[in-house]
Protein backbone atom coordinates (compact mmCIF):
# COMPACT_ATOMS: atom_id res chain seq x y z
CA UNK A 1 0.00 0.00 0.00
CA UNK A 2 1.22 3.62 -0.97
CA UNK A 3 0.14 6.79 0.98
CA UNK A 4 1.16 10.06 -0.78
CA UNK A 5 1.04 13.12 1.68
CA UNK A 6 1.79 17.05 -0.45
CA UNK A 7 2.87 20.01 1.22
CA UNK A 8 4.03 23.33 0.00
CA UNK A 9 0.70 24.76 -1.70
CA UNK A 10 0.24 28.54 -1.63
CA UNK A 11 -0.49 31.64 -3.08
CA UNK A 12 1.71 33.85 -4.81
CA UNK A 13 2.66 36.64 -7.37
CA UNK A 14 2.74 35.58 -11.08
CA UNK A 15 6.71 35.71 -11.50
CA UNK A 16 7.43 34.13 -8.49
CA UNK A 17 8.34 30.27 -7.39
CA UNK A 18 6.98 27.60 -5.07
CA UNK A 19 7.92 24.07 -4.62
CA UNK A 20 6.13 21.09 -3.82
CA UNK A 21 6.47 18.28 -1.80
CA UNK A 22 4.80 14.67 -1.42
CA UNK A 23 6.19 12.09 1.04
CA UNK A 24 5.85 8.64 0.00
CA UNK A 25 5.28 5.61 2.01
CA UNK A 26 5.86 2.39 0.04
CA UNK A 27 7.34 0.96 -3.36
CA UNK A 28 6.93 3.28 -6.88
CA UNK A 29 7.75 2.61 -10.40
CA UNK A 30 6.52 5.73 -11.20
CA UNK A 31 5.13 9.13 -10.05
CA UNK A 32 3.80 12.40 -11.26
CA UNK A 33 2.16 15.76 -10.74
CA UNK A 34 -1.17 16.40 -11.55
CA UNK A 35 -3.11 19.68 -11.80
CA UNK A 36 -7.21 20.23 -11.98
CA UNK A 37 -8.15 23.81 -12.01
CA UNK A 38 -12.07 24.14 -11.01
CA UNK A 39 -14.38 22.90 -13.12
CA UNK A 40 -11.62 21.34 -15.68
CA UNK A 41 -10.58 17.94 -15.76
CA UNK A 42 -7.25 16.52 -14.12
CA UNK A 43 -4.07 16.83 -16.14
CA UNK A 44 -0.78 15.55 -16.28
CA UNK A 45 2.23 17.91 -15.25
CA UNK A 46 5.27 15.70 -15.11
CA UNK A 47 6.48 12.52 -14.38
CA UNK A 48 9.48 10.76 -13.05
CA UNK A 49 10.70 6.74 -13.21
CA UNK A 50 11.35 6.59 -9.77
CA UNK A 51 14.53 4.62 -9.87
CA UNK A 52 15.86 6.16 -13.05
CA UNK A 53 15.01 9.29 -12.47
CA UNK A 54 14.13 10.18 -16.02
CA UNK A 55 11.24 12.53 -16.48
CA UNK A 56 8.49 13.34 -19.31
CA UNK A 57 6.70 17.27 -18.77
CA UNK A 58 3.81 18.85 -20.53
CA UNK A 59 4.58 21.43 -22.77
CA UNK A 60 3.04 24.38 -20.61
CA UNK A 61 5.58 23.77 -17.73
CA UNK A 62 8.38 22.67 -19.67
CA UNK A 63 11.49 25.17 -18.98
CA UNK A 64 9.76 26.38 -15.79
CA UNK A 65 8.78 23.36 -13.64
CA UNK A 66 11.37 20.71 -12.66
CA UNK A 67 10.42 16.98 -10.89
CA UNK A 68 12.64 15.60 -8.86
CA UNK A 69 12.65 12.52 -5.94
CA UNK A 70 14.96 12.52 -3.01
CA UNK A 71 14.94 7.99 -2.74
CA UNK A 72 16.74 8.54 0.55
CA UNK A 73 14.20 10.64 1.90
CA UNK A 74 11.37 9.22 -0.12
CA UNK A 75 9.85 12.31 -0.91
CA UNK A 76 8.96 13.42 -4.53
CA UNK A 77 9.53 17.38 -4.94
CA UNK A 78 8.11 19.62 -8.12
CA UNK A 79 9.75 22.78 -8.15
CA UNK A 80 7.55 25.84 -9.87
CA UNK A 81 9.15 28.67 -11.46
CA UNK A 82 7.95 31.91 -13.57
CA UNK A 83 4.73 30.96 -12.11
CA UNK A 84 1.43 31.88 -14.16
CA UNK A 85 -2.27 32.75 -13.22
CA UNK A 86 -3.34 30.03 -15.59
CA UNK A 87 -1.01 27.62 -13.40
CA UNK A 88 -3.61 27.86 -10.49
CA UNK A 89 -5.23 24.97 -9.30
CA UNK A 90 -5.42 21.84 -7.09
CA UNK A 91 -1.80 20.45 -7.11
CA UNK A 92 -1.81 16.17 -6.98
CA UNK A 93 1.00 14.07 -6.70
CA UNK A 94 0.45 10.12 -7.66
CA UNK A 95 1.96 6.83 -8.02
CA UNK A 96 2.25 3.72 -9.86
CA UNK A 97 3.54 0.87 -8.19
CA UNK A 98 3.55 -1.83 -11.39
CA UNK A 99 6.56 -1.58 -13.97
CA UNK A 100 6.26 -2.38 -17.85
CA UNK A 101 4.42 0.99 -18.97
CA UNK A 102 5.49 3.79 -19.94
CA UNK A 103 5.93 6.66 -16.83
CA UNK A 104 3.65 9.43 -18.48
CA UNK A 105 0.82 11.62 -16.07
CA UNK A 106 -1.96 10.02 -17.63
CA UNK A 107 -3.92 10.08 -14.53
CA UNK A 108 -5.79 6.57 -15.51
CA UNK A 109 -2.84 4.57 -14.99
CA UNK A 110 -1.92 6.10 -11.53
CA UNK A 111 -3.59 3.93 -8.73
CA UNK A 112 -2.59 6.00 -5.63
CA UNK A 113 -3.28 9.56 -5.05
CA UNK A 114 -2.50 12.42 -2.70
CA UNK A 115 -4.94 14.38 -1.47
CA UNK A 116 -4.08 17.72 -3.35
CA UNK A 117 -2.43 21.57 -2.14
CA UNK A 118 -4.33 24.24 -3.50
CA UNK A 119 -1.68 26.55 -5.86
CA UNK A 120 -2.94 30.42 -6.27
CA UNK A 121 -1.05 32.55 -8.59
CA UNK A 122 -2.54 36.05 -8.89
CA UNK A 123 -1.42 38.75 -11.44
Amino acid sequence: QVQLVESGGGSVQAGGSLRLSCATSGYTYCMGWFRQARGSERLGVASIYTNSGFTWYDDSVKGRFTISRDNAKNTLYLQMNSLKPEDTAMYYCAAVTTGGQRCRPNPPDFGYWGQGTQVTVSS
